[in-house]
């Protein structure tokens, strides 16, 4: 399945919700999951993102819409990138 990075910035709304309710993240990801993505790895990083996560899903048509779903509620921004690892592009390079 393919893979893809989400770089995210919490919203001043989206840090006031992690605040209160720090688990809340993790109730994002079951979330998630409900599109038939899987969240490999997630790491909360400084600098101009607050979020870096690893994700399998089907298609970027399913990427599209989690970043659509997940943006419209004001709380976060997403940047999706479709990703392969250095050997897949090495194969696809020959």
């Amino acid at each position: 399945m393919p893979k893809y990075i989400l770089l995210s910035s919490l919203t001043p709304e989206g840090q006031k919700t992690l605040k209160n309710n720090p688990e809340r993240i993790k109730e994002v990801n079951k979330e998630v999951e409900k599109f038939g993505v899987k969240v490999l790895e997630q790491y909360a990083v400084l600098g101009p993102y607050d979020f870096v996560n690893l994700v399998e899903a089907p298609n970027n048509d399913t990427v599209f819409k989690i970043s659509v779903e997940l943006g419209s509620r004001g709380t976060i921004k997403i940047l999706s990138m479709p990703s392969m690892t250095v050997d897949e592009l090495i194969k696809t390079l020959k």
